[in-house]
């Protein structure tokens, strides 16, 4: 039995991170014969013990039940807890979320490696399992998938050992203490802080237990412990060695070799003898079918260890032939630059947390394929296996990053600063710590050809001790680059990475790095920072890659919005962000900066960047297109091309063809399309689809497209005037005519009424058609103050008042000019001229004159509120996602229809959202089809939502908004880009900002909808 004092020393001992802990090896699978290997059936050497566990909860080690591991202890009062699952999404402790500052932060002063005492969540486990029979002599051991973040272990009451690194597995012979006969019983002991929690601040939530597989698993006598695939590229990179290193326990033996190709035919074999534990076996293989993202060309390595002739295990091992090196300052996968169009990937499940399910990583790799993407971070620790397995099949790129993270060791608040208590830094108590992850990754991961990387870790600043680890990555694997972005940071020892990676620079910092002969190709480990609606002027870092051939891409934070299901009040289930579990201190909702939210569904800001990541730039021209082929290995005519011509919302022509381009090439692709002059407005469209179904997406999916659009040729059309009447009394002036009437309010300086055959369209008398520059706040825009700097323009769009009305009775119609004072300081005007003419139709035109001093605007343009009843929206612009100034990349020119409420984006805190870009017209409708229809005489910026900008931007979260009981019409000449270089700072690029020093002016038309 261990004392709590003892624990206590254990969990700050920065020297001792595992006692009897089995070495780290390959993660291969093994078994009896070779037909069992090759049919990928369950290991009959492991045994899982997932399910229902016995279990106490204790708020420290002091109290937690003493002697619960010995064989007699009485655990009836335990209750049941699922392993794997994180305790705090069982009734246990609460999720909490920080950043860079540690859980502990404002609760106690704590330096490494001291953790708290009074408060550190421990968690007792006990299951009980018998040995397989058939195990009967073999020894048997117990392997750890994932634990978080230190745990002990008894079996039978003999403590076995100890163990920390939340991500990598932990393993241990149970062999001297087992019952081979009976029940055996098993505890473990989980606590939430340990000397690893300083090395564990990752920006994720705080949660513990035992969150992956739990499995029994016996050896043979003569056991492959472990195993090492290198490959070898030659001759031009036509033929390979494939080279596999050999660790075997037990006695004299030999393993025979068969490499078999995709159609199960045999390419090369070999035998070698194992001598003193150790072998080594090379194949030759001519011809050789590389393995890349493009093509994830697999081989099977067939393996027999004989002892006497006879085998006594067979092992099939995936082996993906490449090379990946530096050639010329340039990194290169079979020869050719690699780009990493990647993201970076947090594990997550808004159910589970980090216990995310074999489903949920099948989703997310073919998502990933689905959508453009080659390449992925572990940000920012090893994943569970099983993901890398789903990277080799269907082809991502992987940097596979150690499980290290101090951030709050060395920045505060912004501030670098190098402290005493800054670590690893050169500090020795923390150097074996730190190689041990790395090892332990490496070990596992070593046979995945998607690894094209290690990483040292995530934000953990610099110096010795993480150069030593770069260093034990290169002399343990030379088919493999080291990267660790922290250097950026501290350059004392600058060769810790291979390459230079930042995070969220901007493209000019970029440009001045590559401009001054670099010696190292630069990535953006992290860049366009997803939070909320986000991912603006991504598409200014894709021009960087032809630019530069040492830019080489970079990957997007990040993949999914870490947030987890809860309730409200009432019951009803949402998805909570930091603080809403009581937890503090906390940094809210910043680990929410999905491209996909919590529960995969998909965000709009993936329309984008598909668009971006596609692998074929198309221009149209007028018989065809000019085609670039960004791939580096596929031929484009792996794909087919499909091209259609509308003419409004009608397809006038199309076609598909089948055509050869190289790749890494350009070239005029003639299509045989015929344009003709119309008086509707054409666009053309070319599509590069998948010829053929994959293992993630149908025959006929499209990866990428472009569109050339041809105006309408515009005709004069002259109506004669109907009849219509014009009242203008004290207060009011109206004009009504054959199934219309508009009300102006004289006092108000507003519209007060407006009907289409006897429909009132006019709901909330401050929101009919004033004058708005006011949006929703985004993530983004708190981040850069943008609502305190711009506060002028929310009062503007809330109290400006009118100070003159003009009416002109026309021959045609009614004309009503009214001048706003806007209330802002200095004093700036809009004014807004309506012309309804004899057939009802509103011609409005807006216009500002520019005042110097202002702050820019976040749009400009015109809010209406109109009854809920019209929830259809029909438009025709850019779509069929949200796209805004800086985000219309990936999106195409069509006519959609979706619902209102549909254009509320999931984004966790509301905001801005459902922007459409370059809207021709739209109309917004009832059940019945009526509703109004806007257009503009240029094309606008519009939006149709639920609610006003003022209502998204006082609720915190979705439940906190209002019932719906209005559709609310944002009609503008144009909204500010949403940015996204970061959320904490960086403004949209200025083209696509809005200053009020200068003037605007638009005009559309509202009329009914036909």
């Amino acid at each position: 039995m261990k004392t709590s004092q003892d624990i206590q020393a254990l969990l700050t001992n920065p020297e001792i991170f595992e006692i009897n802990r089995l070495k780290a090896h390959s993660d291969h699978r093994y078994y009896q014969t070779l037909e069992e290997a090759m049919n990928k059936s369950e290991m009959s050497w492991r045994q899982c013990l997932n399910g229902e566990w016995l279990f106490k909860y204790s708020e420290n080690v002091a109290t937690r039940p003493e002697g619960f591991e010995a064989l007699e202890a009485d655990c009836s009062d335990f209750e049941k807890i699922l392993v794997p699952g994180h305790i705090q999404l069982q009734g246990y402790d609460k999720p909490h979320y920080v950043n860079t500052q540690y859980a502990w932060d404002g609760h106690e002063e704590l330096k490494p490696p001291y953790i708290p005492v009074k408060y550190n969540p421990t968690a007792s486990y006990v299951t009980y399992f018998e040995v397989p029979a058939e195990w009967n002599g073999q020894k048997v051991c117990i392997s750890f998938q994932g634990v978080e973040t230190a745990f002990n272990v008894w079996c039978n009451g003999e403590y076995v050992g100890y163990s920390e690194d939340s991500f990598t597995p932990s393993e241990f012979d149970l062999t001297e203490y087992i019952n081979r006969e009976g029940q055996n019983k098993l505890a473990v002991q989980v606590y939430k802080w340990s000397t690893g929690s300083w090395l564990e601040d990752q920006d994720f939530w705080r949660l513990s237990g035992i969150f992956r597989d739990v499995y029994l698993f016996t050896t043979p006598t003569t056991h492959i412990e472990d195993l090492f695939v290198k490959t070898h590229l030659k001759n031009n990179y036509q033929d390979a060695t494939v080279e596999v290193e050999f660790n075997v326990t037990g006695e004299e033996s030999t393993i025979v070799a068969n490499l078999v190709d995709a159609q199960g035919r045999r390419v090369s074999a070999g035998t070698c003898d194992v001598i003193d534990g150790t072998a080594t076996l090379s194949l030759e293989v001519e011809h050789a079918n590389l393995w890349s993202a493009e093509y994830p060309y697999l081989y099977e390595l067939q393996l027999e260890l004989k002892v006497n002739g006879e085998v006594v295990e067979a092992v099939c091992q995936r082996v993906g032939i490449r090379e990946f090196k530096m050639i010329d300052k340039v990194m290169c996968i079979n020869g050719k630059r690699i780009v990493f169009r990647g993201v970076n990937r947090h594990e997550f499940s808004a159910t589970y947390g980090r216990s995310v399910t074999k489903e949920e990583m099948e989703w997310d790799v073919k998502f990933l394929k689905e959508h453009n993407f080659n390449s992925v971070r572990t940000s920012h620790y090893p994943n569970a296996s099983y993901f890398y397995e789903l990277c080799d099949e269907y082809g991502l790129y992987m940097i596979d990053e150690t499980n290290l993270e101090t951030h709050g060791t060395w920045q505060r608040m912004g501030a670098v600063e190098e402290k005493d208590v800054t670590i690893p830094n050169g500090r020795p108590e923390f150097l074996e710590i730190i190689l041990d992850r790395a090892k332990s990754m490496l070990e596992r991961d070593k046979n995945h050809p998607s690894i094209v990387i290690w990483s040292c870790g995530n934000e953990s600043y610099g110096g010795e001790n993480l150069y030593k680890m770069s260093q034990y990555f290169r002399d343990r694997d030379n088919t493999r680059l080291v990267h660790y972005e922290g250097v950026f940071w501290d350059r004392r020892f600058n060769d810790t990475s291979d390459m230079e990676s930042r995070m969220y620079a901007k493209v000019p910092e970029i440009r001045e790095f590559l401009d001054n002969n670099p010696e190292k190709p630069f990535i953006l480990c992290e860049y366009t920072h997803a939070m909320g609606n986000s991912n603006g002027g991504m598409d200014r870092y894709i021009e960087l890659e032809d630019e530069y051939e040492m830019y080489q891409g970079g990957f997007i934070w990040d993949y999914i919005d870490q947030a987890l299901w809860s309730k409200d009040r009432y019951g009803n289930p949402y998805l909570a962000f930091g603080g809403d579990f009581g937890d503090q201190p906390t940094d809210y909702n910043f680990c929410v900066n999905g491209i996909i939210y919590a529960n995969r569904e998909v965000s709009p800001k993936i329309q984008a960047i598909k668009g971006a990541y596609q692998p074929f730039a198309i221009e149209v021209k007028d018989t065809g297109a000019d085609i670039y082929n960004k791939h580096c290995f596929t031929d484009l005519s792996e794909y087919v091309i499909k091209w259609q011509v509308e003419e409004g919302d009608q397809v006038i022509a199309s076609g598909e063809t089948v055509e050869k381009l190289a790749p890494l090439s350009k070239a005029f692709i003639d299509l045989g399309i015929n344009l003709t002059s119309s008086s509707l407005e054409q666009v053309v469209t070319v599509s590069v689809c998948l010829k053929e179904g994959t293992a993630y997406a149908e025959a006929g999916h499209e990866i990428a497209f472009g569109q050339r659009v041809i105006e309408a040729v515009k005709e004069e059309v002259k109506r004669e005037v109907k009849e219509f009447n014009i009242a203008e009394g004290d207060v009011n002036v109206g004009i009504n005519g054959d199934g219309f009437e508009v009300i102006f309010a004289k006092n108000l300086g507003r519209i007060v009424s407006l009907k289409y055959d006897g429909v009132e369209y006019i709901h909330q008398p401050n929101l009919s058609l004033m004058p708005s520059f006011w949006r929703a706040s985004t993530d983004n825009d708190r981040g850069n103050q943008a609502p305190v700097r711009m506060a002028q323009w929310k009062l503007a769009s809330l109290y400006a008042f009118h100070e003159n009305m003009e009416i002109n009775r026309r021959v045609d119609g009614l004309e009503v000019i009214f001048t706003y004072n806007l209330n802002t300081m200095p004093v700036s005007h809009a004014a807004v001229k309506y012309f309804i003419n004899s057939y009802g139709q509103i011609h409005i035109t807006m216009s500002y004159n520019g005042v110097e001093g202002l702050p820019n605007m976040f749009k400009f343009g015109m809010d209406l509120a109109i009854p809920a009843d019209f929830d259809t929206l029909t438009w025709r612009g850019f779509g069929p996602d949200e796209t805004y100034a800086d985000r219309e990349f990936g999106a195409r020119l069509g006519t959609f229809t979706n619902k209102v409420v549909d254009n509320v984006a999931g984004y966790v805190i509301p905001q801005a959202c459902g922007n459409h870009t370059g809207v021709r017209f739209a109309t917004v409708t009832n059940e019945e089809g009526k509703g109004l229809r806007i257009s503009g005489e240029t094309p606008l910026s519009f939006s149709a939502l639920p609610y006003s900008a003022h209502e998204l931007e006082a609720a915190y979260h979705h439940y906190e908004l209002p019932p719906v009981h209005k559709t609310v019409l944002s009609i503008n000449l144009k909204e500010m880009g949403v940015g996204g270089d970061d959320s904490w700072g960086a403004r949209p690029e200025e083209c696509f900002e809005i200053p009020a020093n200068q003037n605007y002016e638009f005009s559309f038309v509202i009329e009914a909808a036909k």
